[in-house]
């Protein structure tokens, strides 16, 4: 008795060959999960995955995760800490170095939250947080 030969054949159902995904740059619990179900659906059959080493890349899954979640929460408390040092400047006078590069002062009348980095405005003046060089308190007299 032969046996024919079986070749395969493209679907029938088969559409466009779908875009490729942009590849990740960053190794989340996705990126993790797929690695493991890999690793498991290509694994020797003869000899499994040892128990604990699964354990382990769950363990660190979950590890990693929670660093993850740290991150996030401290780059949010970052932000949140420079809204409010911005907001504590209203009405102080502040020091900075100005768009000709000559050092400058004047008092900081309102706070603006629109960008990455909170800008306060001194005069007619924005100033990025982060550019100012001194802070002293307004004098109620001028002179």
């Amino acid at each position: 008795m032969t046996v024919d030969a079986v070749t395969a054949t493209a679907s029938p159902f088969a559409t466009a060959s779908p875009t490729a995904a942009a590849p990740k740059k960053e190794l989340d619990s996705e990126v993790f999960m797929k690695l493991l179900v890999t690793q498991l659906t290509n694994q020797d059959p003869s000899t499994p995955m040892d128990t604990n080493q699964m354990i382990s890349q769950t363990t660190q899954l979950a590890m990693m995760e929670q660093l993850t979640a740290m991150s996030r929460n401290s780059s949010e408390a970052f932000a949140l800490n420079m809204r409010q040092a911005a907001t504590a400047l209203i009405g102080q006078r502040v020091g900075y170095v100005d768009a000709a590069g000559a050092p400058a002062s004047g008092i900081v009348s309102k706070v603006s939250f629109g960008g990455s980095i909170p800008q306060v405005t001194i005069g007619d003046v924005t100033v990025a947080l982060d550019a100012i060089t001194s802070v002293t308190p307004a004098t109620s007299a001028t002179p």
